[in-house]
């Protein structure tokens, strides 16, 4: 039987007490000047915390202010590029009309801002018709290139509220491009005159709200790299910097734009750049596809084995729409497929020797791991790490693995 060693990684924590009241701290502090008309509040697709929350207030603070909010879905290429995707995407995040009590306005229609040089940039059409658009994202890592400005509030305005036209644009670049087109997108909807501040959120080390900066349009391009980089000092990693087989309990867009955050397991898979060197992986096997995502499995084509079951719950459609847009087409290629978590385990383990294995939920949430006795000397001596001296048996349940992350 083999087993397991129980590991709880000390993440970096340090969630905002008061989520209403600082946002209202910082929007009153600015002295804005707000719309006496509709105004457009972006929402996308990733799992942030306290969204729900987060939304609201900057709803409720710009009706006290005169103006007529609504939220208008933002996330590219996203739940098959539709408006009805989009719309039931944000509606499964808890952002419905009735909780934020403001309309959903969803389309993917777009309205032409400027040339770039790989095409041309666009902003949804209800958020150009509107009298302001009040950017909302948080700022991360991105997954397909590093640069002073990544995943963000630039980012939001230039793919999100761009559509799929504006993220074909996007990634049409070569990828070691892609930071130097993203601020000269990012100019060109600041240059717009349509966007009248942007709320950044940073999240702790446990995907715990932990910071707003909220930016006025003329700040947004020249602060964000400053966010990315304390946003680095929260970044959860895995502990360890080579392993023979990391186990990804789930994949989906929930946890990262690519399904798997490429800078946790250290590989992006772009052919045409440069790829991140550590962690260094040997074989990365995904159990599930998490339902949040609604099919969409992006990423799962960075893996080398998946379950059955995970391939079952694809929706080939959106994958494809998404990862299409990206360019990046190993993205959705099928790895080796297994009949159920069990045969995947005990099949690589026949080829894979069981020394240097990780077991994550998911590359977000990374304060609970499972490692095999071959890494416990290594993590005992880590100051971030607290091993369980008392090992677990590696069990299953209908063919599903039977180990408690939470």
């Amino acid at each position: 039987m083999l087993q397991l060693y129980r590991v709880n990684q000390k993440l970096k924590k340090n969630p905002l007490a008061d989520i209403a009241g600082e946002i209202r701290r910082q929007l009153d502090s600015l002295n804005l000047i707000i719309p006496q008309g509709n105004v457009a509040i972006t929402a996308g697709s990733r799992g942030i915390d306290n969204i729900v929350l987060i939304t609201r207030t900057v709803g409720d603070w710009l009706k006290e202010k005169g103006a007529k909010p609504f939220i208008v879905p933002c996330m590219g290429s996203h739940n098959g590029a539709t408006a009805e995707g989009q719309r039931a995407m944000i509606e499964s995040l808890g952002i419905t009309e009735e909780a934020m009590d403001m309309p959903i306005r969803a389309s993917m229609d777009v309205v032409e801002l400027a040339d770039v040089g790989t095409g041309k940039v666009y902003m949804d059409k209800h958020c150009f018709e509107a009298d302001g658009v009040f950017v909302l994202n948080r700022v991360k890592l991105h997954t397909c290139f590093a640069g002073p400005v990544q995943s963000g509030l630039t980012k939001m305005m230039v793919v999100g509220m761009g559509k799929i036209k504006s993220a074909q644009t996007f990634h049409s670049t070569p990828t070691h491009k892609m930071k130097d087109l993203l601020l000269e997108m990012g100019k060109v909807v600041i240059d717009s005159g349509k966007i009248i501040a942007g709320l950044a959120i940073l999240e702790d080390g446990l995907d715990q709200t932990a910071e707003f900066h909220i930016l006025k349009p003329c700040d947004i391009l020249k602060e964000e790299p400053r966010l990315v980089e304390h946003h680095k000092t929260y970044f959860p990693s895995l502990p360890v910097d080579d392993l023979d087989v990391l186990v990804v309990d789930e994949i989906g867009k929930t946890f990262s734009g690519t399904g798997m955050d490429t800078n946790v397991i250290g590989y992006r898979g772009d052919k045409l750049c440069e790829d991140l060197v550590k962690p260094d992986i040997e074989i990365l096997c995904a159990l599930n596809l998490v339902s949040a995502s609604k099919g969409n499995a992006i990423g799962v084509g960075l893996a080398d084995f998946i379950t059955q079951s995970l391939r079952d719950d694809i929706n080939e459609e959106k994958t494809f729409i998404n990862v299409f847009t990206t360019g990046l087409m190993h993205r959705c290629k099928i790895p080796a497929t297994l009949k159920d978590d069990e045969t995947l385990v005990n099949t690589v383990a026949e080829r894979f020797k069981f020394n240097r294995w990780m077991f994550v939920p998911n590359t977000l949430h990374l304060e609970t791991l499972y490692i095999s006795e071959g890494l416990v000397e290594e993590l005992s001596n880590h100051p971030d790490c607290e091993v369980d001296p008392n090992p677990i048996n590696l069990t299953f349940k209908n063919g599903k693995l039977a180990i408690p992350f939470h």
